[in-house]
């Protein structure tokens, strides 16, 4: 029998404190009790990471490793060391009995028994409510802090100051770093006085090779933005500046939006929290002067240029360095879509020029139109993509031919399990050989019964496929008209709502379409055939 053990602690100083390996002394403990074998490389375990996701290193090496079916059973101490979400509860507990493994609770043991099944769920809800009430009240904790004046509203010290190793979080121990707080009053001074851009700033700080506040080589242009415009600098910490929010955009078109928390906005600054006073490097003149001049740079920005029409305009990507194009108008009326590596040269650094050739603009607009035309007259093909990117390939008679070797097996452990019970009436089998046989018999039934249900829901998802293609027939036949006398602004539109990207490498040419499959779909820029989206 193949036996996997699992721990979790939510905090780094729980780690350090050994509760990790108290949990698991107990497992192996209960494994040595009932003569398991509990190798090393099934021991899993997350130090530092919360029960309130899923993205966790040690599960996740879990989940890959009862997928593969190498498991028969799963030991761990409380079911909230699994999950303290009961939903996450419920789908892990039932993905690993679906691919074979018994997940068994030490602090109480469950079973099928209805009475257990509840205390379960009584026990799930009970550890998201201790989480959630915990997690307010270190919110309040903090923000009365930070209201005193005794709370740091950031554990890494903005550029150009230094924190006390011993009390890091307390605002009395924020000092100077004087190397980079001249750098501070140098960029500031070059910025304002000067009138030196934001990129030339970028490569004088790579010609002096003065690292970036991470540690990087080369500093970019966002990060010189948010020294350039941090009020710390004025000699004042605030708190409540920034707030996250999660992740709307990718941030590259050809890649999905991954692990980030998403981007940090400025707030109202009437939600400031003026926290407590430090050395400052700038004038408050010299701040406002800057303030000024990046918004006036805002408001110049290329991407605010409507002189010239570009119909793929954010639309199109380089093959070769995955980058976004940008519309640029070239002496005697030609225009191109370029990578940003050629509309960004100076703060690029030798060898990150893009080898791709410009990409003309006007043949590819006329490209990309046709076959936009094309798809939306022939909606067959949109359906076939539909049905291939939700997995519905599956003719009908396959899925009976499965359904019907389920159940044979079913019947199949059905008999096994009478025949053995029958043993051990005969007093063939010993009883502890005949419970621990009788387990992993019920074990492959409930996960027969899974593959069963998923069968199940492939059918379903037959049916719903075939419905979201007929809708999305119905949208092709509906914008189909008056497409050949489309101006420029009705063509933008529907390029708008129904491509998502086109990648051009040298002489090819893809495009990615998001055809909607209902009216939420007209509305917002997204669609089941983005499989990248997320």
């Amino acid at each position: 029998m193949q036996v996997a053990a699992y721990a979790r602690v939510s905090t780094q100083r729980q780690a350090q404190a050994q509760t990790t390996e108290q949990q698991l002394d107990r497992l192996r403990a209960h494994a040595e009790a009932q003569g398991w074998v509990l190798a090393p490389e099934h021991v899993f375990r997350d130090d530092g990471h919360s029960g309130a996701s899923l993205r966790r290193p040690g599960l996740d090496r879990l989940r890959d490793a009862a997928a593969s079916a190498r498991l028969d059973r799963v030991l761990i101490t409380a079911p909230d060391r699994l999950a303290r979400n009961y939903v996450h509860q419920v789908l892990l507990v039932e993905e690993l009995q679906k691919h074979g493994a018994v997940v068994d609770f030490l602090d109480r043991p469950m079973s099928r028994d209805p009475h257990d099944q509840l205390l379960l769920q009584i026990r799930g809800a009970v550890a998201e409510y201790e989480r959630s009430l915990i997690t307010e009240r270190m919110r309040r904790g903090r923000l009365r802090k930070l209201q005193a004046g005794t709370l740091l509203p950031w554990s890494r010290p903005p550029y150009g100051y230094r924190l006390d190793p011993e009390r890091p979080r307390d605002p009395s121990g924020v000092r100077l770093d004087e190397t980079e707080a001249a750098v501070i009053r140098d960029l500031f001074a070059r910025f304002t006085d000067e009138g030196t851009p934001v990129t030339a700033l970028v490569q004088h700080l790579h010609r002096l090779d003065i690292p970036s506040p991470r540690g990087h080589r080369r500093w970019c242009t966002t990060v010189l933005r948010s020294v350039l415009s941090n009020p710390v600098y004025l000699g004042q910490v605030f708190a409540n500046r920034l707030r996250r929010h999660p992740a709307e955009q990718r941030r590259s078109a050809l890649l999905p939006i991954g692990r980030g928390q998403g981007s940090a906005r400025l707030t109202d600054p009437a939600e400031w929290i003026a926290v407590a006073p430090v050395p400052a490097i700038v004038s408050q003149e010299q701040f406002d002067r800057a303030q000024e001049r990046l918004s006036y740079n805002r408001r110049m920005a290329r991407r605010n240029n409507r002189v010239h029409q570009y119909l793929l305009r954010g639309l199109v990507s380089c093959g070769r360095c995955r980058r976004g194009c940008t519309g640029r108008h070239m002496p005697k009326g030609y225009d191109y879509y370029l990578c940003r590596t050629k509309t960004q040269l100076p703060v690029m650094r030798p060898g990150e020029r893009c080898p791709a050739r410009y990409i003309p603009a006007r043949p590819l607009e006329e490209l990309v139109w046709r076959d936009l035309c094309e798809v939306l007259a022939a909606p067959e093909m949109i359906a076939h993509a539909m049905q291939r990117a939700r997995g519905g390939h599956w003719l009908p008679q396959e899925l009976q031919a499965r359904r019907a070797n389920l159940r044979r097996g079913r019947v199949a452990l059905g008999q096994q399990i009478e025949r053995l019970t029958e043993a051990y009436m005969a007093g063939v089998v010993p009883l502890a050989e005949y419970e621990r046989r009788r387990r992993d018999t019920e074990a492959r039934l409930l996960a027969l019964d899974g593959q069963e249900r998923g069968l199940l829901q492939d059918a379903d998802r037959q049916g719903e496929t075939a419905r979201l293609a007929a809708q999305a027939e119905m949208f092709c036949q509906r914008v189909r008209q008056g497409l050949e006398q489309a101006d420029f602004d009705r063509k933008r539109e529907l390029l708008e709502l129904l491509v998502d990207r086109v990648i051009v490498t040298d002489g090819d040419v893809e495009i990615r379409y998001v055809i909607p499959t209902g009216p939420d779909g007209e509305r917002e820029s997204f669609c089941r055939l983005r499989t990248d989206y997320l």
